[in-house]
């Protein structure tokens, strides 16, 4: 007893050095390993490693470190071939060897499931993970900060990680060739004609971010300038020049965003030139792309992850479907075929005008939208005589609202089908429908190779 109460006297302090064996990653890509009973969190570390770690950042529940020195390096430790990979913080696992990132992210799943559910995850059925053939320049969008140094050059990239010191990207990797293309070509015009680039320490300027958007499909680009004002010096001769050197930029957009803020859009969108909209493909589905539109980021993977929707959904042509956090209709719209009835609601009403427009181009007329809730809308529709037999959610991070799991206790869909982007959400949500539901199968797939995250797909059938 005297040597567990000695052990846990043992703090670590700010800056101390100490040896770490890594025992698994975290969700956000970390090594994590235990000192004196303490978890420690260290980014770049990878499982089996022993390091010699310096704490950087000491909680009462957890520390946090950085690599000194590798004693025992994993046999899976690559060389990341980005060359500002350390520097900009946009991909955490680039220095993992590509087949054993997807072992590590399916273990990402599993932990949260011990972590935040009572269930017997050694029962579980947690598939491999589906990768990609080409793990490299998957991303169809890309949004880079510019900032001005004081010779008077412009630079665009993203910020570092954990600090406000801009990292200019050139040729990003994960990132769709032509994107890279437009960005750059776009940050040197802007140089040329000597716009004034946004200062956010002095809150003087006026462009803020180059975002810029590829059809993987159609090669269609669309490039949004964020302003912090309508009124941009020399606004026609930067229309001319990118018109004349970036012939694949379809549609030009400007959108005005004045407020001291994180977020990249502001509230007013102004068409320059070109089309307001750029096409992309999905499988069958065409999709018409605004610069406000979500959608996917990997086009590639999503049509992986849409089948397995379809698969979990498993249709025989007569089922009832309905699609909560439907956006612009992509998930509904790829099930429509299978089913007898699809209707879609979210609260975004811009996404549901979309979702009526891509149904209508496409003639499904067995799809129906609407806007506001899932607690709301579910509970109605049962009353008016259609009971789904398929609810199928793909929510934001946060996960499902209470409300909704609640509505979906009540409606009790023989199938949930549940698509996330957040094993922590996923797995409370799974817990707090446990009783009511029982998780057939979880499907990870991997989204954005190199990076921490991962979405999943799981069947979940209600228990009789």
């Amino acid at each position: 007893m005297k040597d567990n109460k000695q052990i846990n006297s043992v703090k670590l302090t700010q800056g101390q050095t100490f040896p770490l064996t890594i025992k698994r990653l975290g969700i956000n890509g970390e090594g994590v390993g235990y000192f004196k009973r303490q978890v420690v969190f260290v980014p770049g570390a990878l499982p089996g490693e022993e390091v010699v770690v310096e704490a950087t950042k000491v909680q009462p529940k957890f520390a946090e470190g950085k690599v000194k020195k590798i004693r025992k390096s994993s046999p899976f430790r690559v060389k990341a071939p980005c060359p500002i990979y350390e520097q900009c913080g946009g991909c955490q696992l680039q220095h993992l060897a590509y087949d054993q990132q997807l072992k590590e992210k399916r273990d990402i799943v599993l932990q949260s499931l011990e972590r935040h559910t009572k269930l017997d995850v050694e029962k579980l059925d947690i598939l491999p993970t589906i990768g990609m053939e080409e793990p490299w320049n998957y991303r169809n969008k890309s949004q880079f900060q510019i900032g001005q140094q004081k010779n008077g050059k412009i630079i665009a990239g993203l910020y570092g990680m954990d600090s406000h010191r801009l990292v200019p990207v050139q040729n990003c990797m994960v990132q769709h060739p032509l994107t890279n293309k437009v960005s750059e070509e776009v940050r040197k015009i802007l140089e040329e004609l000597q716009v004034p680039i946004y200062n956010e320490r002095t809150q003087k300027g006026i462009v803020r971010t180059i975002v810029t958007r590829a059809g993987f499909q159609s090669g269609e680009v669309q490039v949004v300038l964020i302003t912090t004002q309508k009124e941009v010096p020399r606004k026609k001769l930067i229309m001319a020049e990118i018109q004349k050197r970036l012939p694949e930029v379809k549609s030009l957009v400007q959108n005005i965003n004045g407020n001291k803020t994180s977020l990249i859009f502001g509230e007013k969108t102004l068409h320059l030139s070109g089309e307001e909209v750029i096409q992309e493909t999905l499988g069958d589905l065409n999709f018409e792309l605004s610069a406000r539109a979500f959608f996917q980021l990997n086009p590639i993977q999503t049509v992986k992850l849409y089948d397995e929707v379809k698969k979990a959904a498993s249709l025989t042509g007569k089922e009832k479907i309905a699609d909560a956090y439907c956006g612009v209709g992509t998930i509904g719209l790829w099930l429509a075929d299978g089913a007898s009835e699809v209707r879609g609601m979210d609260t975004i009403e811009a996404a549901i005008i979309d979702a009526k427009q891509n149904a209508a181009r496409h003639n499904i007329k067995n799809a129906t939208y609407v806007t506001g809730t899932a607690e709301h809308w579910l509970p109605k529709w049962v009353e008016e005589g259609f009971r789904p037999d398929v609810v199928v959610v793909d929510p934001p991070r946060t996960g499902c609202d209470r409300k909704l799991l609640d509505a979906i206790k009540k409606v009790k869909p023989k199938k949930f089908v549940y698509v996330s982007c957040n094993p922590s959400t996923l797995a409370k949500d799974i817990d707090y429908l446990a009783k009511e539901y029982k998780v057939e199968y979880i499907q990870p797939v991997d989204m954005f190779p190199h990076t921490a995250h991962v979405e999943c797909v799981v069947q979940l059938t209600l228990k009789l």
